[in-house]
């Protein structure tokens, strides 16, 4: 077999790539998980776990982190709601209502999926809060369920407002990379576990109507029973889109995501952002930094490749 290039050499910008041609028998090492990282193939190694396809037929994106950059946008709607409603945890020494620093909600925000369950795993952990909600620590689980519930209301609300603002834009790439599957007649969508309404504003305002109404399929947290890292939204996807799961290729940002469609057997590629650089993303068919300089011919071609050497 001839040495074939996964992609162009200006796809990893820190990696000095355009002295050496990638080669399938000369697989990719991740130095450093800061640097622009390229794709990884090898038929020397153990085949990946996750079923690959030569027929790309669907992309699929995640949303946060993916198609914006969002966890500081997040963080900063879910302190606002703790503000807001002045919540105090019984384990904290402050005087001061919750604050979640970046360095935590980066741990937080890579370790457990959807705004809920960060939420309930937090007050397991740290002692149920008092608040304006409840002045008492809530005792009972309709309380408990209760009070998150209005605390992700409230914070669904406040994101919804910083992505109205205009200063929120997409991530490098990613409308280029929708069209070229659009046009290539590949079937798109975008899975996130976020909220509906907030994904549906995010993707609204950020990727456009007409783009959004040329989705071939839709799924926010709402509608599934578990979250990421468990499957069942790509899998509910693949049979929306009638398509076979090995036959999709999915977009996502962390490990969590990348689990939920491993484990859906679907082939994942990671564009990373600063919270997730630091990941173990080995279970990806490539990472990349961003998706500015990748083509929807350099995605068929990676997994032409990695279906040969496997």
């Amino acid at each position: 077999m001839a040495s074939s290039v996964l992609f162009s050499p200006n796809l990893s910008t820190s990696l000095s790539l355009s002295s050496r041609t990638p080669s399938l028998f000369s697989p990719f090492k991740t130095h450093t998980p800061t640097v622009a990282v390229a794709s990884r193939a090898t038929c020397c190694s153990k085949p990946l776990v996750v079923a690959v396809s030569a027929s790309l037929q669907a992309l699929i994106f995640d949303c946060d982190g993916v198609i914006l950059e969002s966890e500081h946008l997040h963080r900063q709607a879910y302190n606002d709601a703790f503000e807001h409603f002045n919540v105090r945890c019984p384990s904290s020494s402050s005087s001061q209502s919750l604050n979640w620093s970046e360095e935590f909600y980066d741990e937080l925000q890579n370790q457990i999926g959807g705004g809920k369950p960060k939420m309930r795993w937090y007050f397991k952990e740290h002692g149920w809060p008092t608040s304006t909600i409840f002045n008492t620590s809530p005792e009972n689980d309709e309380d408990r369920a209760k009070l998150i519930d209005i605390l992700q209301d409230w914070k669904t609300e406040r994101y919804k407002e910083i992505i109205k603002s205009g200063t929120v834009e997409p991530r490098p790439g990613v409308l280029r990379l929708m069209d070229e599957a659009k046009a290539s007649g590949r079937k798109l969508a975008v899975c996130s576990a976020a909220t509906k309404s907030s994904v549906i504003l995010c993707l609204e305002n950020l990727i456009g109507m007409e783009r959004f109404k040329s989705l071939d399929c839709f799924l926010a947290g709402d509608d599934v029973k578990e979250k990421k890292p468990d499957p069942s939204i790509y899998l509910t996807a693949a049979k929306r889109l009638g398509v076979l799961e090995k036959d999709c290729l999915v977009v996502e940002d962390s490990v969590i995501g990348l689990q939920a469609a491993t484990g859906a057997r679907m082939s994942c590629v990671i564009s990373y952002t600063p919270s997730t650089a630091k990941q173990d993303f080995k279970a990806a068919a490539a990472i990349y930094p961003d998706l500015s300089n990748v083509r929807l011919t350099d995605l068929e071609a990676l997994l032409k490749i990695i279906v040969a050497a496997s």
